[in-house]
């Protein structure tokens, strides 16, 4: 095994079909979709076809889907304009949310005073539907509540429909990062009354650098980036075609195999789990990861290892091979721990080496094997 990849959750592989729709694309259609002539029109053509096929997807009309750079500018875009042009005086959140949403609204706060409010979470990190009511119960002004579908860390799934519900009923607006989600669960949009999603392709098989928000219509959203008139006017700039074919390429693959794919990968979660508490004493799981409420697509695992091996972990899984992450690639830099795991772990256990480990249709149980060999070796050294 020379190289295993078990960081999924910040970044796929492109699909064979998709490198190939975005290099036809790049070849033939080329023109500016802003253009009036034939090159221009064809260009325009395949953008609007893209984004019609996009929406069709979540149940929604494609003038509700705005393409962007990816899930962290959807998310400020929703975010910010909230605010900024719909009049919103609160947000309600949580302590897990992605740094695209949490480093957004401390920025608000300080632009613009907003006040932000954290709603509580149980001990295995989920949403206390219960606290959420009774904050909206006693907010006063515009409110929007915020909260992640899929966490990107502990991979806990929040029921979008009963959290809308809840939403809906005390008249506040919805955001919800879909990021994780999108590409790997059916979300009907017309049914759940959620007012903004974010998108990233490259968490689904696509192209890094494009996305996409969803803008409920007539939400009264305003651009964050301005310019021309592109994307009916929220988006200004000229759009990345190709990128934005590869993306609409790969998320069709990825619900036409929904199921078939979904299955497969979560045997393969099911039996890394399996294995790693048959071989390692004490093992144990961030978030709810051995549960329905949990994604299919990743795992955080915690080690029986002392705190002093911790630091020292990830690099020693890269020496052989194993490419995983201790939480989100956009904090993965940083030697602060997990604010994530702060937020749900006492201190004795955060002190504990954690370790994300996210999975795809490219990988297989040999993998995981030599996987969780390694880890069984480094545990009792």
């Amino acid at each position: 095994m020379n190289s295993i990849y078990l960081d999924n959750a910040a970044t796929t592989a492109l699909r064979p079909e998709v490198v190939t729709r975005m290099t036809q694309v790049l070849n033939e259609t080329y023109g500016n979709a802003s253009s009036s002539h034939s090159f221009g029109r064809a260009s325009k053509a395949l953008l609007e076809q893209c984004r019609k096929n996009i929406a069709s997807y979540f149940n929604v009309s494609a003038s509700e889907i705005v393409f962007t750079a990816g899930g962290t500018e959807s998310d400020n875009l929703a975010l910010r304009s909230a605010v900024r042009d719909l009049g919103v005086t609160e947000i309600i959140t949580s302590q897990i949310e992605h740094h695209a949403v949490l480093h957004t609204l401390d920025q608000l706060q300080k632009e613009y005073g907003v006040k932000v409010t954290y709603v509580k979470l149980k001990a295995d990190g989920s949403i206390d539907e219960e606290d959420l009511e009774s904050v909206l119960g006693h907010s006063d002004g515009k409110k929007l509540v915020t909260l992640m579908h899929v966490n990107n860390e502990i991979g806990n799934v929040l029921n979008l429909k009963n959290i809308a519900k809840i939403v809906k009923s005390y008249g506040a607006l919805f955001h919800s990062d879909t990021v994780q989600s999108v590409g790997h669960y059916k979300i009907d949009l017309k049914e759940i009354p959620i007012d903004f999603t974010a998108a990233s392709a490259h968490k689904f098989h696509g192209p890094k650098g494009v996305g996409f928000c969803f803008v409920r219509k007539e939400s009264g959203l305003k651009p964050l980036i301005f310019g021309g008139e592109q994307e009916r006017g929220h988006r200004a700039g000229t759009e990345s075609l190709h990128n934005i074919a590869g993306m609409d390429a790969a998320l069709k693959i990825a619900y036409a195999n929904l199921e078939e794919e979904h299955a497969y990968v979560l045997d393969l979660k099911n039996y890394f789990i399996t294995e790693l508490q048959n071989n390692i004493p004490n093992v144990s799981f961030n978030g709810c990861s051995e549960s329905e409420e949990s994604t299919y697509t990743l795992v955080n695992v915690r080690l029986p290892m002392a705190p002093g091996k911790a630091s020292m972990l990830q690099f020693q899984l890269d020496l052989k091979g194993i490419a995983c992450s201790r939480g989100s690639a956009c904090q993965s830099g940083s030697s602060q721990q997990s604010h994530v795991l702060k937020a749900i772990l006492p201190a004795d256990e955060l002190a504990k080496p954690s370790i994300r480990f996210s999975f795809s249709i490219y990988n297989t149980k040999e993998e995981l094997d030599y996987v969780v060999g390694v880890l069984k070796t480094l545990a009792a050294s």
